[in-house]
């Protein structure tokens, strides 16, 4: 039954392509994110021609910066897809992924905003991360129609928006309103080196160290609130070589353990962020950090937390005169599903079987929207992709996927909704 469909599937390669490079040139990138309705307006023109009830959702201006405090400098709607197809089968499949993507960087070597073809590879911002899925689905399900192939499962699509800026996403949105009613759970973010069926934690942190503003020249009148950091970089340095010690019992992903060693995930602590002073002669009066930091399913949130409290702590009580105040705050909660589960087993055997390998189960280092989704549905949930977790780029210049992952993953997913 299958082989007809992947025959077709493989002769609509240039299609996908074409399609591909649509999505491509609808610039979602987040910051400003203000091109989604176009993105979502085209998904939603494939998902009607293809008989299936579409929703457009948009979440209220109010509510977005409630939930993301700090975006509140991002301009345009916040829209969202639910496309639904019910053939009477006995069990539904939600399928997700994202439209948004990050920026481009002027390092490119082909323009990030429309798709070039190029030894074998297909380069373009998003084509892995993660609008090379969408494309694929709509092959996929415009040759099954083509073919009169009847999906086994009721269908529940979302593809959503600002995924990539969190921490309250269009996916977090739909879940909250219950539109990924279903029965098991497909997540296109991710790449095809591994199915990802754990991720880590992420929580973002900052800490504001104060001083007290001055000349230059007379420097002792003042307090430098840089200098004042290093305390508080020594502790998070301690806590970090603390934290980083620590492993979990999910295996990492293949390309991150060829590369590293590292055999199972682990938590990481981060600074990424220092600003402060506005002059070399002006002593400054604030010192801004930021950070994040992973923690692996094990690890709790409350107990995370408490951990880096009691750095700040430690600080205060050995440096009484020192200023300071932070804040601690949840993106994203860990992922973990059941590696026996009957759904993850199915994705497993269908990605190997069409990819031709054995494609071993892993947990993704960084952290996911769908574990909201998860933790409000309680579905068994994977993410499975396009791409190669190191060589695709993703987030940097050049992100690329090859043709060959795009046409095993068109195969992929007609064999997982037909089959």
């Amino acid at each position: 039954m299958m082989q007809p469909l992947f025959d077709y599937l493989e002769s609509k390669t240039n299609e996908t392509i074409k399609t591909l490079d649509e999505l491509v040139r609808i610039q979602t990138h987040v910051p400003p994110g203000d091109n989604y309705e176009k993105a979502i307006d085209y998904a939603a023109s494939m998902f009607e021609n293809l008989g299936f009830d579409v929703e457009k959702i948009f979440m209220q201006r109010e509510l977005f910066e409630k939930k993301n405090p700090r975006l509140t400098h991002l301009k345009g709607d916040r829209v969202n897809l639910s496309a639904i197809k019910n053939v009477g089968a006995k069990k539904t499949l939600l399928i997700n992924t994202h439209l948004d993507v990050v920026p481009a960087s002027e390092n490119w070597s082909v323009p990030p905003f429309e798709c070039t073809v190029k030894d074998r590879r297909i380069f373009g911002r998003g084509v892995a991360d993660s609008k090379g899925g969408p494309a694929a689905l709509f092959t996929v399900l415009l040759a099954m129609e083509e073919l009169d192939i009847k999906p086994r499962y009721n269908l529940n699509i979302a593809l959503t928006t600002d995924e990539e800026m969190g921490p309250y996403s269009g996916l977090c949105h739909l879940a909250d309103l219950g539109k990924l009613k279903a029965d098991f759970f497909l997540s296109m973010d991710g790449d095809s080196d591994d199915i990802t069926i754990a991720s880590n934690g992420n929580v973002d942190w900052q800490i504001d160290v104060f001083g007290k503003s001055y000349h230059s020249g007379s420097s002792f009148m003042g307090v430098n609130a840089i200098e004042k950091t290093i305390p508080v970089m020594n502790e998070l340095m301690a806590l970090k070589e603390k934290v980083e010690k620590r492993r979990s019992k999910v295996p990492a992903s293949m390309a991150i353990s060829e590369k590293t060693g590292l055999k199972t995930l682990m938590p990481v602590l981060n600074i990424t962020v220092m600003n402060a002073g506005v002059k070399q002669n002006i002593i400054p009066d604030t010192c801004t950090m930021k950070g994040d930091r992973r923690f692996i399913p094990e690890e709790n949130y409350i107990d995370v937390r408490n951990e880096f409290e009691i750095a700040i702590k430690n600080v205060r009580n050995n440096y009484p005169g020192l200023k300071i105040s932070y804040s601690f705050d949840e993106i994203y909660a860990p992922m973990l599903t059941d590696m026996n589960h009957p759904w993850i087993k199915k994705v497993q055997t269908v990605a190997s079987e069409v990819s031709g390998r054995a494609v071993t189960l892993a947990g993704a280092q960084g952290s996911l929207d769908v574990a909201y989704a998860v933790k409000v549905t309680g579905l068994p949930a994977c993410c499975f992709g396009i791409g190669r977790r190191i060589e695709s780029n993703a987030h940097a210049d050049n992100e690329n996927i090859r043709i060959e992952d795009l046409e095993m993953y068109t195969k992929f997913l007609g064999k997982l909704i037909a089959d």
